[in-house]
């Protein structure tokens, strides 16, 4: 029998928000690369003995663009999905199991928070 994942109606219902140590710019097309300082001791030690960067850019999809100029640290995940679909139509479904399993990713990596 599959597991289905619920979705709680209480995360759909945070309100996602940058934090101020995250950069990120816009390209033309719209797409959303965000600037990660690589800090700490690990890193100044991989920086230095692997030559890894001091900034990671991580380049998001379109419709991962699209959300993320969407966060305004105001917005629920849930009254971000209108636009979406409007957007993306079929392409966005299932569209809150998506935008959760995004949100949630970008929540242990550090790049929002959530409140």
């Amino acid at each position: 029998m599959k597991k289905q994942t619920k979705i709680s109606k209480n995360y759909l219902e945070k309100i996602p928000a940058i934090p101020e140590h995250i950069g990120f710019s816009t390209d033309e097309n719209g797409i959303v690369t965000l600037e990660v300082e690589n800090t700490g001791l690990m890193n100044r030690i991989a920086q230095k003995i692997f030559r890894k960067p001091k900034i990671s850019y991580i380049h998001l999809d379109e419709l991962g663009s699209f959300i993320w100029n969407l966060i305004d640290g105001e917005t629920t995940i849930t009254m971000m999905g209108s636009p979406v679909k409007e957007r993306f139509g079929e392409t966005a479904e299932p569209l809150y199991p998506r935008m959760a399993k995004y949100f949630s990713i970008l929540e242990s990596y550090g790049f929002i928070t959530l409140k």
